[in-house]
């Protein structure tokens, strides 16, 4: 058993995860049995089997709680964590979005059954689209669903003008991915995963794109699932890109999805077919965030107005400011 394989077992057993617990246990019969050692691994593989059938039995398959894991030391200042509460159903996605999530969900619940037959669940995933179209939101979303914190890295605290603290800082990072089971979100993904000789490239921004294709070469020990995020896909490096197990789109909202989002987020204020009508135009273009944004002006207005329906015109205007705001950064220079 290898020492990284000790390391993560202690930390399942420490986070309350069984079923990691196990995945790990069955990892080390696998390599008991390549090592020719079978009477130990056939032990190992009886001893995991039992457990799962008394957790089935006493109906406590498959439940953890969330591990309440705080970044320390150094990492401190590279990661901050959260323990998200939505999940998928709490997102409006296009159906090819969320069939790709549901799936990458599955295989993350059934990592163990993937791994007794030689297969491993997707851990890297590419999120790829323009602002606001909820990326970010995602993330939070699989972790609500997987029962996992998530640690958001803080890019611009890797950079140092000395290398070798900038790679440290990388190791720090890729050594509590391999020992504590989480969702990691790096958002923002382009600024070190930029193409090599790009003109503006510089030594350092190289140095740490080579030091994270390294890096995400290693063995995943937890299955943590580590989410890249970009606006940019056209200057990712190809071999960064080629990493990620998934790599998923996100678009902005076509009519029935801009109106799906707006209709969530006014809640108990409901908008009429005859007045979603009026203001859609208004609506083309703005992502789920703007959107979110326009219903939620027009939500706090109603309520200090002590209003118990929304107002054409003023989800129409609501609208028309989001997009006016768009427009106003789209002609920056």
């Amino acid at each position: 058993m290898s020492a990284k394989q000790i390391v993560a077992l202690l930390n399942s057993h420490i986070d309350g995860d069984e079923e990691q617990f196990l995945s790990i246990a069955m990892q080390v019969a696998a390599d008991e049995a390549r090592a020719g050692r079978t009477s130990e691994a056939d032990r190992l593989k009886h001893l995991v089997q039992k457990a799962r059938d008394q957790a089935r039995k006493t109906g406590t398959a498959g439940r953890s709680p969330i591990p309440l894991a705080r970044p320390r030391g150094e990492l401190q200042g590279l990661v901050e964590s959260t323990y998200p509460k939505i999940v998928l159903d709490s997102m409006v996605l296009s159906d090819d979005v969320r069939g790709r999530l549901d799936r990458l969900v599955r295989e993350q619940r059934q990592r163990a059954m993937l791994r007794d037959h030689g297969q491993a669940p997707a851990t890297h995933l590419l999120l790829i689209g323009p602002p606001g179209t909820g990326k970010t939101m995602t993330a939070s979303a699989l972790a609500g669903e997987l029962r996992l914190p998530l640690f958001t890295v803080r890019l611009e605290s890797l950079f140092s003008r000395f290398f070798g603290e900038t790679a440290g800082k990388l190791r720090l990072l890729f050594d509590q991915i391999a020992q504590v089971r989480a969702v990691y979100l790096l958002d923002e993904f382009d600024a070190i995963g930029a193409r090599r000789g790009e003109p503006n490239d510089v030594g350092e921004i190289r140095r740490v794109l080579n030091s994270v294709l390294s890096f995400m070469e290693e063995p995943n020990t937890t299955d943590s699932l580590v989410i890249a995020a970009t606006n940019n896909i056209e200057i990712l490096d190809n071999a960064l890109a080629r990493r990620f197990d998934e790599v998923i789109a996100y678009e902005l909202p076509d009519a029935a999805g801009a109106r799906a989002v707006v209709q969530r987020r006014l809640g108990r204020f409901k908008v009429a077919a005859r007045i979603w009508n009026a203001v859609a135009a208004d609506a083309e273009g703005l992502s789920q965030g703007e959107l979110v944004r326009a219903a939620d002006a027009v939500v706090k207005a109603a309520i200090l107005q002590e209003m118990t329906h929304i107002l054409k015109d003023a989800l129409k205007l609501a609208l028309h400011d989001r997009q006016m705001f768009k427009g106003r950064f789209r002609r920056a220079p």
